[in-house]
């Protein structure tokens, strides 16, 4: 009789590189364009990545095994293209990248897609809390080895960051202004001198670490958040800033979050099965509190919470499993609870902000005669 090893479980999420990696090797294959050091791809083919090919097929220079001759590279970030080019520029000239914007505009997923392509791995990442130490920035110590060796080079812990440096890769700093300040600037000289100084180690090899071709940060920021640190002048110095705005085209926007709710459902285990009307519903009702005007072009007083991409996206999902798992209606009916749970996350007075939409646009659209929002108009009642 044998025993089966069980198999490794299956993962929530699969970083980038390993879930676009046939699209990566053939983008390296395709372009073999001039790269700076330590890049994967070139820079282009690194725009080319994030944003897509535009719908055209990109043929390999000559055959390669494993690889398909021609493939349309899907766009992963939904945004401006020149927004994209800037990052790779700034990345390319191994200069500090910020990503700032309001929460939920997938600042965390261009900088993870962007490290995918740059250096073929996004897991160099550092979160940041209030609890975040320098550490993090710098190095630590196997206290086990320390204790018995003394400082030496194996009982020496990098950090992500010095891991980046010693290899050239890029390293992603989440949340960077929910840092301390002094944490912070741990940054600025890592940024400048591009070398990390170990005193414990003076007079061996090891007491510096200078950072390979190719080392680079990105960070994000949130520009709408409680208990942040403002960075100081000598750190903003030291990055670019880029903003990352809400997405601007409607039906863009609606085929971002059917095409991620579907994926959020499926990997639940269920078949996603909310009809386009209710998602159309969806989406307009958030462009319309995000923007404080409506499609129609009536005023609408906004929310304090963020009317994000990402929130709209949770929201379709938590539709499409309860659609699938607690069957029992029109999936429609849902909708005001789901977002009466989104708007009340931040200011209790959101709840009167939505009230007043629903008398205004959503009355509105329903006395012009249509029945989705006349259905919506009647369930005015589920939002108290």
């Amino acid at each position: 009789m044998t025993v089966t090893e069980p198999s490794a479980p299956a993962r929530q999420v699969v970083p980038a590189e390993e879930r676009y990696a046939a699209e990566l090797a053939f983008l390296a294959a395709q372009d073999p364009g001039p790269r700076p050091p330590g890049w994967a791809l070139t820079p282009r083919a690194v725009v080319t990545f994030v944003c897509g090919s535009e719908g055209r097929e990109l043929a390999l220079p000559k055959r390669r095994a494993g690889l398909p001759s021609k493939l349309v590279i899907a766009p992963k970030f939904v945004g401006e293209r020149a927004l994209a080019e800037r990052c790779v520029v700034t990345l390319a000239g191994e200069r500090g990248l910020l990503l700032t914007g309001e929460p939920g505009t997938a600042k965390s997923m261009l900088s993870e897609l962007l490290s995918a392509a740059v250096c073929g791995t996004s897991a160099l990442t550092v979160q940041g809390t209030a609890g975040t130490t320098e550490d993090a920035f710098r190095y630590g110590w196997n206290y086990a080895l320390l204790l018995a060796q003394g400082p030496t080079r194996q009982a020496l812990v990098d950090s992500p960051v010095l891991a980046a440096m010693r290899t050239g890769r890029v390293v992603r700093v989440e949340e960077i202004t929910r840092c301390l300040p002094e944490v912070q600037d741990a940054l600025v000289s890592i940024l400048s001198d591009r070398r990390v100084s170990v005193p414990e180690l003076t007079a061996t090899e090891d007491s510096v670490v200078s950072a390979a071709p190719g080392f680079t940060v990105i960070a994000t920021a949130n520009l709408r958040d409680r208990g942040v640190s403002e960075m100081s002048a000598a750190l903003k110095r030291r990055f670019n800033f880029e903003t990352v705005g809400p997405i601007s085209d409607p039906d863009a926007e609606a085929a971002l979050i059917r095409r991620q709710a579907v994926a959020a459902v499926e990997r639940a285990g269920a078949a996603f099965g909310v009809d386009d009307s209710v998602l159309d519903a969806l989406v307009t009702v958030f462009r319309d509190l995000r923007s404080g005007r409506s499609a129609e072009g009536w005023d609408v007083e906004r929310p304090g919470t963020v009317m994000s991409t990402a929130e709209a996206v949770q929201v379709a999902a938590s539709l499409g499993v309860a659609a699938a798992y607690l069957p029992g209606g029109d999936v429609l009916d849902l909708l005001p609870g789901h977002l009466l749970g989104v708007v009340r996350k931040d200011d209790p007075a959101d709840h009167g902000r939505l009230l007043g939409y629903w008398d205004g646009p959503v009355r509105r659209r329903a006395e012009d005669g249509s029945a989705m929002w006349r259905r919506l108009w009647d369930l005015r009642g589920s939002l108290r």
